[in-house]
């Protein structure tokens, strides 16, 4: 695993000098979870899980909800071995959780059953390595349970040794005695142990039943006072975004509560709604007397409360029985579905004092536009993520697994139904569902299926596997469905006709309230991120004694499963470095996981390369619609920032610059000429990506002035930023407005007019640019554009400033072009800067780690990693030791940089690494042509400036 000498380094890193740059991967560390800093104890065990050959656990408790934290990597690293001792301490441990781990034939239980407070918490990983074994540990405060894991305040300490060392040899043995003395895990312990579990809980259980309140919870209270300001403000309507699960319905009643209307209506759209809503204004402490229910079975028309069904309200009959203002207030529930016919007549006919609309999914493609109905007054919004971040919703554990192949080849888009629904694919589903099972008593599962055929033979072919099974679709009838729910969630031991799974096509993505399903199956292609996120939200909701779902979603060789990562973390950016940048990040708040199998991992980055730009012209062109009808207004790039919705940079690439998007889904007047539009296409391609900050301040003063000197631009920076500018940044920048830095054809696209002159250290704004600048509409574009590229320069470099390394951002992506303008080259070089070049003192290295097959032989370099921070790099073919390039590249005074990326499909930027030295002589060998022919070349050992950090590196080399 580690050599001595790398040991003895991370050592001093952490005991001695902080300032030693060892391998992070094994320098001691303190392990907390913290949300501000997206830190977990559990990354730090499964990244452990994951790669070792054998481990040790000693927790004081263990609870189902932590075993299934770490369930992936027990099924992934399937060789591994494993001892894990627990105790009967308190009798916390959970028998269920045990049960969980004899499943795994690879790993040995045992518990301490004598009467003592046992608190050892530590978990040892070992790790062979030829002859020098080694091991880490993380010993602390966190038992195996999933609160301790992810989101208690623990502290824990990570440490690696050699097979020698005396604090592992002591632990090794402290953990034997304790091992020796335990009692083995089997079932017959488990039954055993289970009574004595089953009565301590009975025993610990209160004496009396608190009387059941319900209360605003925090988003609640929040959303409430958002109501009430727009109410304050003159306003008669308000809309309201809120996940599926966080409780909008009953917010609504605290609403009515609070204003107490002479009567009030709440609006859905299936009868199943009508009455989980009526319920939830009874829990809420409405008297059932005066609540009513307006379906096709139910005509309290006289109630003050009353729930109705769209379809019976909107019949003229009964709309008309009702007076215009026959209701104060009133409650659209769903009310994405307003831009229908039946919801349009009911906007047109009533006039309430107050209008609510609740939706988890504002967004449309069908061009209604829901903000106009509501005159652009969001009460407020709270998307999945921030809920599960307020701890709202109960935690997921997603599971991404890979579909099945048959004759070599795995199931697609267009795979035949005999294949979907065949035996081998029915065991594959079967298997993984009983794996991963659930975290109550028995399994109550949601199975989306790709079509209603599919569905009705998956639910007979379950039934064959002795699962209780059931399909419903759009053809279904309000009693079968409300029946079919009821047999999901009733008591097994009371009805024997239970159900285990409902299997849906088209139907239960939303307008559906099952608080008890605790596993969700996805059976088909993620076709949209908003329908994954409405079927993930089935399972979301709160109950008692759930503390998180079991998602299961099977990856075929699908063309838009880059859609997952974006559902999953929550992306609106459609950026595809920031989409690859959360895979191999994989964050989520709280309990909640993701993994992806190794194989529906790489179907995942294959959808994410193949793609251009994963947000297409249809897209883009629905987003920005949703967001002028949001705004009421035409948007400029920064209320997609603002707003969290996709990238404009997406718009610029596929039009050349926002005006011209604009322009093409829009089409209006323009008060600008062409050179106006050719300037915005410059400060769109060449500006606004933030990658240097200099020329957006620069810019943003010659709005207003007409000349800035040298030095004021470097205080600007030095104060705003905290760094100098160098004199060649200085000469760099005006290289750039003046348009020299960019070859012929680029400034003909961009007008061929500068927009600054440079001398005697001052920056004056051209005569050109002046002229352009009266222009109204074009300073508009242009200060957004500047806005937006200091929203790009702040992401990419505020906060991390101790990451910059002369001008670039450790882990940053960066194009050939990039390059040579933030090293001030004279012009831009990205059409020779192929493997690298040395120009003017310095030598950029570019390496695409993953090379193409189909590439000449003699360019099919062996460049690798040897560590996080040694890299071997090959140097063009016919280049021989004594070559003036070597000498050149081998001085000190060199600066060599490094930027890699995984492989072309990830585009034209780079990861920067850091900086390189020359790690003793380089080695002359040879690499064969396409002919066979051996050609000399010359291979380099380089020491980064800084250890690659652990997820990219860990990436990069997947």
């Amino acid at each position: 695993m580690t050599a001595y000498n790398v040991l003895k380094e991370c050592l001093r890193e952490g005991f001695i000098d902080y300032k030693v740059n060892a391998d992070k991967r094994y320098v001691p560390k303190m392990l907390t979870n913290n949300r501000t800093k997206r830190l977990k104890v559990l990354d730090t065990v499964l990244s452990q899980l994951y790669s070792c050959d054998e481990f040790l656990f000693s927790v004081a408790f263990i609870t189902k909800s932590g075993i299934a934290c770490i369930k992936d990597a027990l099924i992934q690293n399937d060789n591994v071995k494993g001892k894990i001792l627990a105790s009967q301490y308190l009798n916390f441990t959970e028998p269920a959780a045990l049960r969980e781990l004899l499943k795994f034939p690879n790993l040995e239980v045992r518990m301490i059953t004598e009467e003592k407070a046992f608190h050892a918490k530590g978990y040892i990983f070992h790790y062979p390595n030829n002859d020098e074994e080694s091991y880490t540990m993380i010993i602390g405060s966190s038992n195996m349970t999933a609160n301790a894991l992810t989101h208690n305040q623990e502290w824990n300490l990570f440490v690696t040794s050699a097979e020698d060392g005396a604090l592992i040899r002591q632990t090794m043995q402290e953990f034997s005695a304790l091992w020796d003395a335990a009692e083995a895990v089997n079932e017959s312990w488990i039954k055993a142990y289970e009574d004595v579990y089953s009565h301590n809980r009975i025993q610990k259980k209160s004496a009396y039943i608190p009387l059941y309140k319900i209360h605003p919870n925090t988003m609640q209270q929040a959303a409430l006072a958002g109501i009430q300001a727009l109410r304050d403000a003159g306003q008669d309507r308000g809309l309201l975004i809120s996940a599926t699960g966080t409780g909008k319905t009953y917010l609504s009643a605290f609403d009515i509560r609070k204003v107490n209307p002479m009567r009030s209506l709440f609006v859905v759209h299936r009868e199943m709604i009508v009455n989980s809503a009526r319920d939830s204004y009874i829990k809420v402490g409405f008297p059932p007397d005066e609540t009513g229910r307006l379906t096709g079975r139910f005509k309290d028309v006289q109630k003050k409360y009353i729930f109705a069904t769209i379809q019976t309200l909107a019949q003229d009959a009964m709309l008309h029985s009702f007076a215009p203002d026959a209701f104060e207030y009133i409650v659209i529930d769903e009310v994405h579905h307003g831009g229908a016919e039946t919801y349009r007549k009911i906007f047109n006919y009533f006039k309430p004092k107050f209008w609510l609309g609740m939706t988890a999914t504002p967004e449309r493609s069908d061009g209604f536009d829901i903000y106009d109905m509501f005159h652009h007054n969001i009460a407020y919004e709270i998307r999945l993520h921030h809920a599960l971040e307020e701890n709202m919703l109960v935690p997921f554990h997603y599971h991404g697994i890979s579909e099945i192949c048959v004759d070599g080849k795995m199931l697609d888009d267009k795979s035949d139904f005999n294949l979907l629904t065949s035996e081998e694919r029915v065991r594959h589903i079967l298997y993984y569902a009983d794996l991963y099972g659930s975290d109550m008593e028995r399994i109550k599962g949601l199975v989306f299926c790709s079509s209603v055929e599919e569905a009705h033979s998956l639910a007979s072919a379950f039934r064959l596997h002795g699962k209780r099974a059931i399909a419903l679709s759009g053809s279904s009838s309000e009693k079968e469905r409300q029946e079919a729910v009821k047999r999901l969630e009733c008591n097994a031991a009371k009805n024997p006709e239970y159900l285990d799974y409902i299997f849906t096509c088209d139907i239960f993505n939303e307008g559906i309230d099952i608080p008890q399903v605790n596993q969700i199956i996805m059976l088909r292609p993620t076709q949209s991120a908003i329908i994954f996120v409405q079927q993930l939200g089935r399972g979301l909701r709160k109950y008692p004694n759930k503390r998180y779902l079991e998602v299961l979603d099977f990856i075929g060789n699908y063309e838009n499963n880059f859609l997952l990562p974006i559902a999953l973390y929550g992306d609106r950016t459609y950026d595809k470095d920031f989409v690859r940048q959360l895979m191999h990040v994989n964050y989520l708040p709280g309990a909640t996981s993701v993994h992806f199998d190794d194989i529906a991992k790489e179907k995942i980055y294959e959808s994410i390369d193949r793609k251009r730009y994963l947000a297409d012209l249809r897209e883009l062109k629905e987003s920005y619609c949703n967001m002028e009808y949001r705004l009421g207004r035409q948007p400029m790039m920064m209320d997609f920032v603002r707003i969290g919705d996709k990238d404009p940079y997406l718009f610029i690439a596929k039009k050349d610059s926002f005006y011209g998007f604009v322009q093409y889904i829009r089409p209006y007047e323009s008060t600008m000429i062409k050179a106006h539009k050719d300037m915005l296409v410059m400060l769109s391609q060449e500006v606004a990506n933030g990658k240097r900050v200099e020329e957006l301040l620069l810019i943003e003063k010659l709005l207003d002035m007409n000349q800035v000197s040298a030095d004021e631009l470097k205080e600007m920076v030095r104060k705003k930023y905290h760094y100098l500018i160098s004199e060649q940044t200085l000469s760099g920048v005006a290289n750039v407005l003046s348009l020299q830095f960019f070859v012929v054809a680029a400034q003909k696209k961009y007008g061929q007019q500068p927009i600054i002159s440079y001398d005697h250290c001052v920056y004056r704004r051209t005569a050109y640019f002046a002229q352009l600048l009266k222009n109204k509409e074009f300073c508009g574009y242009v200060r957004d554009i500047l806005e937006y590229g200091f929203y790009r320069f702040h992401k990419l470099y505020v906060g991390k400033e101790s990451m910059v390394v002369q001008g670039f951002v450790r882990y940053e992506k960066y194009s050939r072009k990039d390059v040579s303008r933030i090293l001030n080259y004279p012009q831009n070089r990205e059409g020779t800067l192929n493997g690298y070049a040395i120009v003017e003192g310095t030598c950029p290295i570019f390496v695409t780690y993953n090379k193409r097959d189909d590439i000449s032989a003699n360019t099919k370099y062996e460049d690798r990693f040897i560590s996080p921070q040694q890299f071997s790099w090959m140097t063009r073919a016919r280049v021989r030791l004594n070559s003036n390039q070597v000498m050149r590249i081998m001085d000190d005074k060199t600066r060599k940089l490094l930027f890699v990326k995984k492989s072309d499909a990830e585009g034209k930027d780079f990861y920067y690494l850091g900086d390189l030295s020359v790690i003793g002589k380089p080695a002359e060998t040879t690499i064969k042509n396409d002919e066979g022919k051996e050609l000399p070349i010359v291979n380099f050992q380089f020491l980064l400036d800084e250890p690659v950090e652990a997820k990219l590196y860990e990436y990069l080399n997947a």
